[in-house]
C-alpha cells in the first residue's frame, strides 16, 4: 500500500503571485513532487480556462447542493454570490494513491484545510511587501475596472489579518527569492 500522500496549501491576496510561484514550483527539472488541486468555483470561465483544469465549473444550484452533501473539504462565498471550494474528492483521491497534492485557495478555506487533515497539510501565507505594492501589481494587471481593484485591495487588508495563523509566510518582495524560499519550506515538509 502506498504511503498517504501530503497536503501544501498556498494561500494570499489576490495579486501577491501565489498563483505564479505554484506554476514555477510544478514546472522543469526541479519541479517539485506535487499534483495541482483543482478548485471547484460558481464564476464563469474566463477566456483560456478549462472545465476540470483551471477549475471544476459549476451552476450556483449544483455548487449550493454539494455543498449540501459534504463533498467539500472547505467552500467560501468569496464575493457576493461568488463560490470557491475544494472537493474532498480531490485531495483523498490522489493522497490516498501516495501523490502529494497543492492547492491554491483563499485564507479561511487554507486553515479549514488544516483544522481538518492536521499536520499532514502545511499552510504558507504569500504576502505582499505592502498593500500599496499591492494596488500597483492589480493595476498593472489591466484586467479589473477600478472598483473591483478597490474591492480586492480592501479584502486583502482583511485577509492579511489572518497571516499569522499560517503555519509559514513567505513575503513576495522578489518573485525568485519567494519561489526558492517557498520551495524550501514544502521540500522539508514532504520529507518529514
Amino acid at each position: 500500500m502506498a504511503k498517504e500522500g501530503k497536503i501544501v496549501v498556498l494561500s494570499a491576496p489576490s495579486g501577491c503571485g501565489k498563483s505564479t510561484i505554484i506554476h514555477r514550483l510544478l514546472e522543469g527539472d526541479d519541479a517539485l513532487p506535487l499534483e495541482f488541486s483543482v478548485s471547484a468555483t460558481n464564476r464563469a470561465p474566463r477566456e483560456g480556462e478549462t472545465d476540470g483544469v483551471s477549475y471544476h465549473f459549476m451552476t450556483t444550484e449544483a455548487f449550493r447542493d454539494a455543498v449540501a452533501e459534504g463533498s467539500f473539504v472547505e467552500w467560501e462565498e468569496v464575493y457576493p454570490g461568488r463560490y470557491y471550494g475544494t472537493l474532498r474528492s480531490e485531495i483523498d483521491k490522489r493522497t490516498a494513491m501516495g501523490c502529494n497534492v497543492v492547492l491554491d485557495i483563499d485564507v479561511k478555506g487554507a486553515l479549514n484545510v488544516k483544522r481538518i487533515y492536521g499536520d499532514r497539510a502545511i499552510t504558507i501565507f504569500i504576502q505582499p511587501p505592502s498593500v500599496d505594492e499591492l494596488r500597483r501589481r492589480l493595476e498593472g494587471r489591466g484586467t479589473d475596472a477600478p472598483e473591483v481593484i478597490a474591492e480586492r485591495v480592501g479584502k486583502a487588508e482583511y485577509e492579511l489579518s489572518f497571516a499569522p495563523q499560517f503555519d509559514v509566510r513567505v513575503v513576495n518582495d522578489n518573485l525568485e527569492d519567494a519561489v526558492a524560499g517557498s520551495r524550501d519550506i514544502i521540500t522539508k515538509h514532504l520529507e518529514a
